[in-house]
This record gives C-alpha cells, structure tokens and sequence, in this order.
C-alpha cells in the first residue's frame, strides 16, 4: 500500500516519515463556556484527512489517526486516573460502513478509561458542514442520552468549529449527572 500523504511504499495508510515530519501535533485547548476542547491539531494542517471520514480511505486514516493521537493521550490519563473514566463520542452514528467518531474513541480503551458505544446520539441529522452559526443554533442536534448516569467522562469529537454541538452534548450528558472533565477533538478548525 501507499502512504497518503506522500504515497511512498507503506504497511500503514501513514508512513513513518509522515508520522514524524509532517504531522506533529499542534495541541491547543479552547474553552467553550465551561468546556475545555482540547484539539492536537488545527483543521487546516490535516483538513485532507478528516474529509475522508465518509469515504472507504477514512476509515484507515481515522484508525490511523486514532492509534498514533488518542491511545497515547488516554493511557497516559489513565496512570494519573484515581477512578474510572468513561469515553463518550458525540453522535457515533454509522455511516460509509462505520462511525468515524467511534474509531477514535475505541482507541481510548484502557483499564481505567472504558468507552460508551453509540450512547449520545443526535435525533436530527442535519448537516453542519459549512453552515453558519445561525443555522446550528436555529437546528440543535437534540441529542439523546442513553448511557450510565453519575460519572466522570471525556468527550470526544473529531472537530471543533463553533462548538455549539459540544455545548449542547455537555448540557445533554449533565442532565443526567454526567461530569465532563473535558472534550478531545482531532482539530481546532478556529485559527488563533
């Protein structure tokens, strides 16, 4: 197989070389009312990988992208961890054959960090892409909360543009007593 980005010989969908040279993170956080976002890459450095995501190349890229950013990040907030934390991706809905978000937090699994599958998923599909903020406020994604109530969890997503829809899953997950230490994305698509 090819590399993605540089399309050199590889057993990965990312060389060793890319992995290295071109895709060193970036990491920033972003605070959305009382959220803390933490991304590891602004949107434009990796926006031709995430535009894959409802593409067969995507799931490889997001597994990829997963492995190499979000297993190390939880297994390292694992050793520091006093109790267990629970890993909610928003809106792990199916499509193209799988959940991109659910890709990234399957990689979180750890001892003491256990994901929750498909448990906040949005009741209104609408898209998003390249809609303004008026448009996202007037068409809420009305999420639906269907798992363990009272813990302590992170949230993840694969990005983070107005971060209306993590606002509103937060709001969702408190209601029934989830505290959300604070969010994970991929990348910040705000340019600081």
């Amino acid at each position: 197989m090819r590399c993605y980005s540089c399309a050199k010989l590889s057993l990965s969908i990312l060389c060793k070389h890319c992995k290295e040279t071109l895709f060193k993170t970036q990491t920033g956080t972003r605070t959305i009312g009382t959220l803390d976002v933490i991304s590891f890459y602004k949107y434009s450095t990796i926006e031709s990988l995430l535009l894959t995501k409802h593409k067969p190349e995507g799931y490889r890229i997001y597994k990829a992208l997963a492995t190499m950013l979000l297993k190390p990040f939880a297994a390292e907030f694992a050793e520091n961890a006093d109790s267990e934390v629970y890993i909610i991706g928003v809106d792990e809905y199916v499509k193209s054959g799988y959940a991109h978000v659910a890709l990234l937090t399957h990689a979180m699994k750890t001892e003491k960090t256990t994901p929750l599958h498909a448990s906040l998923m949005a009741q209104n599909r609408v898209n998003y892409s390249g809609k303004n903020l008026q448009f996202r406020l007037a068409n809420p994604r009305n999420f639906k909360y269907t798992g363990k109530k009272n813990i302590d969890a992170i949230l993840v997503d694969d990005i983070i543009t107005t971060g209306i829809t993590l606002q509103e899953a937060q709001k969702v997950l408190m209601q029934h007593g989830v505290n959300v230490l604070f969010a994970l994305t991929l990348a910040d698509v705000e340019e600081s």
